[in-house]
């Protein structure tokens, strides 16, 4: 004979089961996709291929080519001869506020 408490072990255990499931094969389609992305270059084609696309933006792409520095590149500390430069710096400030309970900001 099979308890309560063990058909409850049994439910979660399957529903768990079920849910990280689902949430890894959603994650396993957005890396096919990204792995699947075209590849395109760098160059004077590429703004009239963004304007074209729907909405105005390419999804998943693969951007290959030569890029130069606004001022310099940055250069790794690790391995010797690796240069790179940042594309975009976003900087997101959150508004704090005074929680009186916790005494924090």
């Amino acid at each position: 004979p099979i308890t309560p408490g063990e058909l409850l072990c049994l439910g979660s255990s399957l529903a768990f089961s079920g849910l990280f499931y689902y949430l890894y094969r959603k994650k396993a389609r957005v890396v096919a996709r990204i792995q699947e992305a075209p590849k395109l270059q760098v160059d004077d084609n590429l703004p009239a291929l963004v304007s074209a696309a729907d909405g105005r933006c390419l999804h998943y792409v693969a951007l290959e080519g030569i890029v130069l520095p606004a001022k310099a590149a940055l250069t790794s500390h690790y391995h010797e001869g690796l240069q790179g430069v940042i594309q975009k710096l976003l900087l997101k400030e959150h508004r704090l506020i005074w929680n009186s309970l916790a005494r924090s900001w």
